[in-house]
């Protein structure tokens, strides 16, 4: 590509699209010899490549409609900011990644006021899902579609929506992940007493608040039926505080560990593990984690759910095409089933063997022959070359 400068709108929400922004921003200049410049919301990661965010991008990080009914007025005001703060600068072109409720919304507004603007949206809104309808009108401000799973191509396909590719996930070509992949499978079983299981109860007060009691009862059970063991909770600086105080009385604590050289130790370790439903139960399957998904949603959430039409909340689950990992969900969570599955899955079992094939077929799925960010920057690149064919 030619040395004209580049100057790209970037939105993220969420600490994981700042990743993924930031991984896409750094292949990208390795190709384009021009100067790029950044405007736009992100975290460190995009921050890291030249992004001064207009505001901080945490306040995105808000999940469930109760939490988003509650902040609607100050969402509304950061929409109408971005946006102007888009149309003004006048990019040639705009990347959103993932908060569709925020990141879309900006689009099509955007869309409106600057008509020629090419849209790339990184990260498939999961019209796989429920409201599948979002598929089609993503056609008046969207060009195309970086996927991150590899059924959603298909999917957006089927149901008539733009353009898509599957570029890869982040997570197969994470160092870290690697790592511990590979310590994993270098480890000898622990047996008897002393395994260690990890709890994951979310990145969320509010989850943190819901799942910590059900890991409790988890442990007091493993602990009379099996003897002393270990239980590994990592957590990110602004919630240690939290997780410390709602540990502080159990019976056994558990291995509170804070940052992400921590997290990725205990992954390494871990013999079993029961984890809020989310990104983090695909993270623990390609790691090699035997994992056991647990959930409480919002009350409105449960008024929703026949309109959810995903038959499982669990990725690996979606992307092998069956049942791999175990859920529970709301009334059904209970701390001596989660037990119960955890003595399986740190064992030498069926149910173990089962879930490592299952693995297998993810991990297998899912690779690609580029990295991820650099076959992203690439597809970015080209809807720019054809939107914008006099200037790049």
């Amino acid at each position: 590509m030619n040395g004209a400068p580049l100057k790209i709108a970037v939105i993220a929400g969420e600490v994981s699209g700042d990743l993924l922004g930031a991984d896409l921003i750094a292949a990208l200049k390795r190709v384009h010899s021009g100067p790029v410049e950044l405007v736009g919301v992100g975290g460190e990661g995009l921050q890291a490549e030249g992004l001064r965010s207009l505001f901080d991008f945490s306040e995105l990080s808000i999940m469930g409609i109760t939490q988003v009914l509650s902040r609607l007025p100050r969402l509304y005001t950061l929409i109408r900011q971005t946006t102007a703060a888009i149309i003004a600068a006048r990019p040639d072109i705009l990347l959103i990644i993932d908060s569709p409720d925020f990141t879309h919304r900006v689009a099509k507004r955007v869309r409106t006021a600057l008509p020629d603007l090419p849209v790339v949206n990184y990260v498939c809104p999961s019209v796989w899902a429920w409201k599948e309808y979002r598929a089609t009108r993503m056609l008046a401000y969207v060009d195309h579609v970086l996927a991150v799973l590899p059924f959603e191509p298909a999917t957006m396909r089927a149901l008539g929506g733009p353009e898509t590719t599957y570029v890869g996930h982040r997570l197969t070509a994470d160092p870290a992940l690697l790592e511990a992949r590979r310590q994993r499978a270098m480890r000898a079983p622990v047996e008897g007493a002393g395994k260690a299981i990890l709890m994951l109860p979310g990145s969320r007060s509010s989850e943190i608040a819901k799942l910590l009691p059900f890991f409790e009862d988890a442990a007091k059970e493993l602990v009379a039926r099996n003897g002393p063991m270990r239980f590994l909770l990592p957590t990110v600086p602004h919630n240690e505080a939290l997780v410390k105080g709602l540990v502080a009385g159990w019976a056994t604590p558990p291995e509170v560990a804070v940052g992400p050289a921590q997290k990725w130790k205990a992954l390494a370790e871990a013999d079993a593990a029961m984890a809020a439903s989310g990104t983090v139960i695909l993270e623990l399957a390609l790691a090699g984690v035997p994992t056991v998904s647990v959930y409480k949603t919002d009350w409105i959430i449960r008024l929703l759910a026949r309109r959810i039409k995903v038959w499982t909340g669990a990725l690996p689950n979606i992307i092998a095409d069956y049942a791999v990992v175990p859920e529970y969900l709301n009334e059904i969570v209970r701390g001596a089933s989660l037990a119960r599955w955890m003595e399986r899955l740190s064992a030498d079992t069926f149910q173990l063997k089962a879930m490592n094939e299952g693995y297998d077929l993810v991990w297998q799925r899912m690779q690609t022959e580029k990295p991820p960010g650099e076959h992203a920057a690439e597809i970015l690149l080209d809807v720019l070359k054809k939107k914008k064919p006099g200037r790049f």
